[in-house]
């Protein structure tokens, strides 16, 4: 079944270029909205897979475009990949902070375009998990709250990306420059080791008694592993 994207975007040009491109992928289809109220309109009718969203655009802007999407449960899941001729630093805070998932911008290269599209799609596969509980653990992953052992824990933005990252992957190992791009995403050119620094913290704030729950894979990275007597431990 081919994934829906919806291209936002008032210049045609740029539309045409973005449905041939993707089309021409095979299994994704493209629906164009020129105007963002006919934006806001098609995201809630077709619930899209990505929406591609330019800010510029008439009437509504793009920004607002943003800040409707991410207030509604309905569409707040939908990921957003802004493609913008808006450069600065500004701009492109703003428009992550709103809750972009990616930011591009104009001219672009098309090979680029898809792969930010391929890759968006990819992050986002398992944010519709919203929970885990083992009896032991629980995290619920949009309110950012974590219990272990009955106890409110605390852990910053990216100890909790981590772990989430983990979780949703349990039982497979991961390198630390995957943790890196699930966690940091594509911007982050520092050490692959700062991943080893925020494993510490997890530990340490969460207790010896969680010792078990990331298995450290030598030569390779980090695994969640649910213990033993764990074992039923669930997503929802």
């Amino acid at each position: 079944m081919k994934q829906c994207i919806l291209a936002i975007e008032d210049n045609k040009d740029i539309c045409e270029a973005v449905r041939y491109n993707l089309e021409k992928e095979k299994n994704f289809s493209v629906v164009e909205a020129h105007t963002g109220e006919e934006g806001v309109s098609l995201a809630f009718k077709l619930k899209p897979s990505l929406i591609i969203l330019d800010l510029m655009l008439p009437g509504v802007s793009g920004f607002e475009v943003c800040r409707i999407l991410r207030r509604d449960p309905e569409t707040r899941h939908i990921p957003i990949l802004i493609l913008s001729a808006r450069s600065t630093e500004s701009d492109k805070v703003l428009g992550l902070e709103l809750g972009a998932n990616d930011y591009m911008t104009k001219p672009f290269g098309v090979r680029e375009l898809v792969a930010r599209v391929r890759s968006t799609l990819r992050k986002n596969d398992g944010q519709q998990v919203e929970s885990y509980d083992d009896g032991r653990l629980q995290m619920h992953f949009e309110n950012y709250e974590i219990r272990f052992e009955g106890e409110n824990r605390r852990l910053t933005l990216k100890e909790f990306g981590l772990l989430k990252a983990l979780i949703l992957n349990a039982g497979r190992a991961l390198t630390r420059e995957k943790i890196l791009n699930a966690v940091w995403e594509y911007s982050y050119y520092g050490d692959a080791r700062t991943v080893d620094v925020h494993i510490r913290r997890i530990r340490r704030k969460l207790g010896p008694n969680f010792k078990d729950y990331i298995e450290t894979v030598t030569g390779v990275g980090y695994r969640f592993r649910r213990p033993a007597q764990q074992a039923a431990g669930s997503l929802s």
